[in-house]
C-alpha cells in the first residue's frame, strides 16, 4: 500500500484551523484558506489566493495568483446567511478568477469538473456551471446563469442573469448575452445572434459527420426558416424523432424562460 501524500504549506501561508485539507496539497506564499474550506487531494495554490467558505472542493484543482474563491456573494440581498460553493475536480482557475456563493439561505452556487477558467473570469452568487467548460479571459456570469458542459464563453462576454448556456454552445469576444442559447448553437455580437453551429466544437466533442449534419438541419429550421418557434419545434420532432441531440435542443427550447437568441 502507498503512503499518503504529504500536503506542503508556505511558511507565509495561512490556513484557519477550521480548514479540511487533503492529501498532496500545495499551498503557496501568502495564500489565505478560511474556515469552512474543504480542498481536496492534489489541488495546488500557486500564491496569493484566497479560498473562503463555506465551501467545498474537488480534487485536482490548480488556482493561480489572485484567484478569489468562495467570496460572499455580491447580490445586494444578500444578509450574510450560510450559503455554499461547491466546486468539482480538476479545473484551472487562472490570475484574477472570482467565483461567489450563493444569495438565499442554504443556497449553493455550483462548478462542474475539467473547467478552465481564464483570466479575470467571473461566475457570480447561485450560477450552476457544467464540466468541461472553457471561460476565455473576463467571460462573466451574472446570477442563477446555467452554462451547459462543454460550453465555451468567449472573452470579454457578458452573460445576463438568470441566462442558460446550452451544452457545447460557444459565444464570440466581446458578446452581450440577455437570453437563452441553445445547445450546439455559435452567437456573436453585441447584443448577441446565432451565427451558426459550434461546428468545431462538436467535432471535438467526437460528434459523427452524421449527427453534425443532422444538427446542421435544425439550425436551419429553427433560424433560417419563416417558421416561428412553436413551429419549427413540431417540425423537429416531426423530422428527427429519436435523435437525443435534437431532444435536447428541442427541450431546452420548449424550457426558456427568457426566450432563446435569435
Amino acid at each position: 500500500m502507498s503512503s499518503p501524500l504529504t500536503s506542503q504549506v508556505h511558511p507565509s501561508a495561512i490556513v484557519d484551523p477550521g480548514a479540511v485539507i487533503g492529501e498532496g496539497v500545495e499551498i503557496g506564499p501568502h495564500c489565505l484558506v478560511g474556515p469552512g474550506v474543504t480542498l481536496g487531494d492534489r489541488c495546488r495554490l500557486h500564491g496569493h489566493v484566497v479560498l473562503t467558505g463555506p465551501a467545498t472542493i474537488g480534487a485536482g484543482n490548480e488556482f493561480y495568483p489572485f484567484a478569489c474563491i468562495g467570496g460572499r456573494s455580491q447580490d445586494l440581498k444578500y444578509e450574510r446567511e450560510p450559503t455554499y460553493l461547491e466546486i468539482g475536480a480538476d479545473n484551472t482557475f487562472r490570475e484574477f478568477t472570482t467565483v461567489h456563493r450563493a444569495t438565499a439561505p442554504g443556497g449553493a452556487t455550483r462548478v462542474g469538473s475539467g473547467g478552465n477558467f481564464l483570466a479575470y473570469s467571473h461566475i457570480a452568487h447561485d450560477c450552476i456551471v457544467g464540466d468541461e467548460v472553457v471561460f476565455s479571459n473576463n467571460g462573466t456570469l451574472a446570477g442563477h446563469v446555467e452554462v451547459g458542459d462543454r460550453a465555451v464563453v468567449g472573452g470579454l462576454t457578458a452573460i445576463h442573469q438568470f441566462c442558460r448556456i446550452g451544452r457545447l454552445a460557444i459565444s464570440g469576444g466581446c458578446s452581450k448575452i440577455v437570453q437563452d442559447v441553445p445547445p450546439f448553437m455559435m452567437v456573436d455580437g453585441n447584443p448577441a445572434h446565432v451565427r451558426h453551429i459550434n461546428q468545431v466544437g462538436m467535432e471535438r466533442a467526437g460528434f459523427t459527420k452524421e449527427t453534425i449534419r443532422t444538427i446542421k438541419d435544425a439550425f436551419r429550421i429553427l433560424y433560417r426558416s419563416d417558421l416561428n418557434t412553436a413551429q419549427a419545434l413540431t417540425r423537429l420532432e416531426e423530422d428527427f424523432p429519436g435523435q437525443v441531440e435534437i431532444r435536447q435542443l428541442i427541450d431546452f427550447v420548449r424550457e426558456s424562460k427568457r426566450g432563446i437568441i435569435r
